[in-house]
């Protein structure tokens, strides 16, 4: 699929990011050389005439991409939550793009459902709604389970979606071809990358199976939360290209006068959304990473209820200390600490002076500080901590971007409710609480007595590894068998001693 014929495609983009000027800010935000901008206006330029109007009330950006279709929508969306790739500016113009479109018939969402699922409408479905939610990829239907009358909620990609985004995630592959060899060295272009990440994230959204998992494997972990719900994941009637959830009946986060109305307290509202946030960040290191008030809904007893698994966020253990690390010595104006942490975990090089990054460091925190509490930001000290890191040779991280995004909306849906939140207050006991759990005597034994216990499942491998030592012993030097039998003990002593910590470690848990 990937080859020259989709050059009509790019002259299409580029056409409809001439007409609604688009092209510019695009090129402006990426930074390219003067040769990528001359190819770049030489494929739109000319045909001009032939690319979308869009909207003319929207900003240049959102109005291209809105005007060419699904793929671009969501492309535009990913970037959104790149703003290395694209730029704060132009970021935060793509945060704004609406992921809605015309529905498609309820007759054929319902031959949709029949074909997955192999039942009839009937068998499975007293009643399936029209449609009451339409995006780029699938559109949702609430209905009714025809043996327990439970309702629940539909969700049906596109007819035809699959290939249609195949056609231009190809023209993309094309375009940063040509990026990369019109603009080999241009800064924070990496296109190919770009390109394969979204590629990555529209072929897990595609596959419905994998949002099924992600809700499963996020209400597994939250199942204790207190104030804080799923819908269930119904299985039987989920499959690649319908998901069926239970029904989520609460009051929309983004409309305050019914939350009023319905008499729930918007300030507890606000700081229970950041901090469940954070606890998913930091405790589980699996969030949900798109996180606006449409995604939000408060129950009728109270509870916060979450939906739309299409983009999560991971982040490993290690990374997750580092970060509760970074967080907490920003919180109590360590800045020595915070550079230390960054080089002990090896973001920043170690040729570069953990004393003037620093003071580097001290840059970024002091002026927020110094703010009201209604305008202190952890989204906004992280992009300011990103822009310094940049400088001292720290590379990209992309989990920590994606986190960086999700605090800016989570941020964002807490000071809706609540314009007066105090974030660091909100935060300081979750991050203390994690710290207290994950760094000091009690994680330094649980941390051994998992290595002890991986190494004790090696043990059935031990005579084996025995037997080779003993004959590389005997066709080999002794040096080297020294070397070998040095190794051997290693292993014996080690699982050994990890025998005794997993005895301690039971004691002491």
């Amino acid at each position: 699929m990937r080859g020259p014929h989709n050059i009509i495609r790019l002259i299409r983009t580029g056409a409809t990011l001439e007409r609604t000027g688009a092209m510019n800010v695009v090129l402006d935000a990426f930074e390219a050389p003067p040769l990528l901008r001359f190819v770049a206006h030489a494929l739109g330029k000319p045909f001009q005439w032939l690319g979308y109007k869009g909207d003319p009330d929207m900003p240049p950006a959102t109005r291209a991409l809105t005007a060419l279709g699904p793929a671009y929508i969501k492309f535009g969306q990913v970037l959104s939550t790149r703003p290395d790739v694209v730029g704060e500016e132009l970021a935060e113009q793509l945060r704004v793009l609406q992921d809605k479109l015309p529905p498609f018939p309820r007759a054929e969402a319902m031959a949709e459902v029949e074909r997955e699922l192999g039942q009839r409408i009937p068998e499975m479905f007293s009643e399936f709604s029209e449609p009451i939610a339409a995006a780029s990829i699938a559109q949702v239907h609430k209905a009714t389970l025809a043996s327990s009358g439970d309702e629940v909620a539909v969700k049906v990609l596109r007819p035809g979606i699959e290939k249609a985004f195949r056609k231009d995630v190809d023209a993309f592959y094309l375009a940063a071809r040509i990026v990369d060899l019109f603009a080999p060295g241009a800064r924070r272009l990496r296109p190919m990358d770009v390109i394969e990440h979204f590629d990555g994230v529209v072929r897990g959204e595609l596959d419905l199976r994998l949002e099924s998992s992600a809700a499963s494997e996020f209400t597994d972990n939250t199942k204790d939360d207190a104030g804080f719900q799923l819908p269930p994941v119904r299985w039987s009637l989920s499959s690649r290209r319908v998901m069926t959830l239970g029904w989520a009946d609460g009051v929309s986060l983004g409309d305050n006068d019914a939350i009023d109305v319905a008499g729930h307290d918007r300030v507890d509202l606000g700081e229970r959304v950041l901090r469940l946030f954070l606890m998913h960040a930091l405790r589980d290191g699996y969030f949900h990473a798109d996180m606006h008030q449409g995604n939000l809904k408060v129950a009728p007893n109270g509870d916060l209820i979450a939906y739309d698994f299409g983009i999560m966020g991971h982040i490993d253990e290690y990374t997750r200390r580092v970060y509760a690390e970074i967080l907490f010595g920003f919180i109590r104006r360590d800045y020595k600490r915070v550079a230390e942490v960054h080089f002990e975990a090896g973001y920043v090089p170690a040729n570069q002076d953990v004393d003037e990054f620093a003071r580097a460091l001290r840059a970024v925190g002091e002026p927020i500080f110094g703010m009201d509490a209604t305008q202190i930001s952890m989204g906004r000290l992280l992009n300011y901590l990103f822009e310094v890191t940049e400088r001292f040779g720290m590379e990209t991280r992309t989990e920590l971007i994606l986190l960086q995004r999700t605090m800016v909306v989570v941020e964002g849906v807490a000071r809706s409710l609540s314009p007066h939140i105090n974030i660091w207050d909100v935060a300081h006991p979750v991050v203390e609480d994690y710290i207290k759990k994950s760094i000091g005597p009690r994680a330094l034994v649980s941390d051994l007595s998992k290595t002890a216990m991986i190494m004790a499942r090696f043990g059935p491998r031990l005579p084996a590894l025995v037997e080779k030592v003993l004959i590389a012993q005997s066709v080999e030097d002794q040096p080297k068998s020294s070397v070998f039998q040095g190794r051997l003990w290693l292993v014996l002593g080690g699982v050994l001693v990890g025998g005794l910590l997993v005895s301690v470690a039971d004691v002491l848990f």
